[in-house]
């Protein structure tokens, strides 16, 4: 049999018990997907969480010897991921690229796949079963609606419909939806896991849910949120994989492989990581025994990998995207962006962070640009880049602020943001699309500052919702973005 990435038989139950097995290149699923039964719902069913939670999940049912950790995905905008999967019967494959890459996997947890804005009844039914004793989230940064103070957006017109009792598509609608009826059912407790890159995510998804229930009438939000503190848990995590975007070149390589055409395929680099808080209402998946960390101490992992894995990885974005890299390889395979990389990690985030016990932070450091340099990935700069008002507050700007407090203008860290504002600038400038949130508000921005890097920055310094009050009035943090912008707006490719 074979198959190329647009013909071909499609990946399903049927196909795949009849592939050929002996070519080695590909496993099967840890679990047997005709047996497993549904325990678990998944907010947001894109590349990372196929990749990663899934992953996870089935390889700690298998080892457990478990069969009710299934999951059903939603989808949070459009049905693409509901259609490939259903017609696949819920199958799809891992690629790895990188050294000591596994051969790939075909994952058989996800049972059963919705699409939250089409169906949004059915995913409250699904979030309400007795059966379901945990929900996870992926919806990204933006998809929890905050406002810039951090709490739940109660002007975005989807949050204002969620609360006036449509069927409800935000995450956080959603949530508080399938929590009333499982009260309502006495469906019993249950844990909500947010694995999203957000500081304190259990606890800001809490916040979330509460603010939301406060918006409610008092007859209803008051009975569900004592409800909610005596039924429901939500712990923190932190989740690290590269998961860059599939291309045809990788469907027609897993279809080689495998036989037989995968329109789900997730490619990933070897490595992954799941630092998981201790604390659930009900049952849970055996997660360490795939591998995942559960620990009582989530904030000292958090703050290592948003500052020094996440927090590099923006610095190499933006610095990449302004020299014409197209991917973080080649932007780390630049000799003066990988210095400013490792400086970044090793002089201004190194001193902010209180290292969790069993971590050998320079074995991290060295294993963070290991996996940059991985050219296999190709992991696009301008990807990386997306979202920046929404990364830079918990990948950089928490570091500046710690370095500032103990008086040091930390150098690379202020490139880093300098880079963001160059590339910001640049966008708006040439009127390309910027993808962020904040879009209109940082393109204002640019327009108020001009060509000149004094008013620039002071313009962006504004923008609260990313730098707070308190950073603008900053002497030195501000002569040297001004310096690292104007070099960066003249030539981007002049040593930092």
């Amino acid at each position: 049999m074979s198959a190329t990435a647009g013909s071909g038989p499609r990946l399903s139950l049927g196909g795949l018990a009849a592939a050929p097995r002996g070519r080695g290149g590909w496993v099967g699923p840890a679990v047997d997907p005709r047996a497993v039964r549904v325990g678990m719902v998944h907010l947001g069913i894109g590349a990372f969480h196929r990749a990663h939670q899934a992953t996870f999940t089935e390889l700690a049912a298998a080892a457990a010897g478990r069969d009710d950790w299934g999951i059903t995905a939603v989808t949070q905008r459009s049905a693409v991921v509901r259609d490939q999967l259903t017609t696949q019967d819920g199958l799809y494959s891992v690629l790895e690229r990188g050294p000591a890459a596994a051969p790939l996997r075909v994952v058989g947890s996800v049972r059963e796949i919705l699409a939250g804005p089409h169906d949004p009844a059915a995913v409250v039914d699904r979030l309400a079963d007795p059966a379901v004793r945990l929900i996870t989230l992926t919806v990204t940064e933006k998809g929890y609606r905050r406002g810039g103070d951090g709490r739940l957006d109660l002007t975005d017109p989807e949050v204002v419909a969620d609360l006036r009792g449509r069927p409800p598509r935000t995450a956080v609608g959603q949530l508080v939806r399938g929590l009333r009826r499982r009260r309502a059912l006495d469906a019993g407790p249950v844990t909500i896991l947010s694995c999203d890159n957000l500081v304190g995510n259990g606890r800001v998804l809490r916040h979330l849910v509460h603010d939301f229930l406060a918006a409610l009438p008092s007859a209803e939000g008051d009975v569900l949120a004592d409800w909610i503190a005596g039924a429901a848990r939500f712990p923190s995590c932190v989740v690290d994989r590269i998961v860059p975007a599939t291309t045809p070149r990788d469907r027609a390589e897993a279809a080689a492989i495998l036989g037989l055409r995968d329109e789900g395929l997730v490619v990933a680099e070897p490595f992954r990581q799941w630092v998981i808080e201790d604390d659930f209402a009900a049952d849970r998946p055996a997660w360490e025994l795939a591998g995942a960390v559960v620990t009582d101490d989530v904030a000292a992992w958090e703050a290592v990998k948003l500052r020094m894995l996440n927090g590099t990885h923006s610095l190499l974005a933006y610095l990449g995207a302004l020299r014409g890299h197209e991917t973080i390889a080649q932007a780390l395979a630049d000799d003066d962006l990988a210095v400013a990389a490792d400086a970044l990690m090793t002089e201004d985030v190194a001193p902010t962070l209180c290292v969790p016990r069993g971590l050998d932070l320079d074995r991290y450091r060295r294993e963070v640009l290991t996996r940059f340099a991985n050219p296999a990935l190709r992991h696009r700069t301008a990807q990386v880049a997306m979202d920046g008002s929404q990364k830079l507050p918990v990948r950089l700007v928490d570091t500046v602020r710690d370095r500032l407090a103990a008086g040091v203008v930390p150098h690379h860290a202020a490139l880093a943001i300098a880079a963001w504002m160059a590339y910001v600038a640049d966008a708006c400038d040439r009127a390309v699309p910027l993808a962020d949130p904040l879009a209109d508000r940082l393109c204002a921005a640019v327009v108020a500052g001009g060509t000149d890097p004094h008013r620039l920055v002071n313009s962006f310094l504004d923008v609260r919702e990313i730098f707070g009050a308190d950073l603008r009035d900053h002497d030195g943090l501000r002569a040297a973005l001004v310096d690292h912008v104007a070099r960066l707006r003249v030539d981007a490719t002049a040593p930092a």
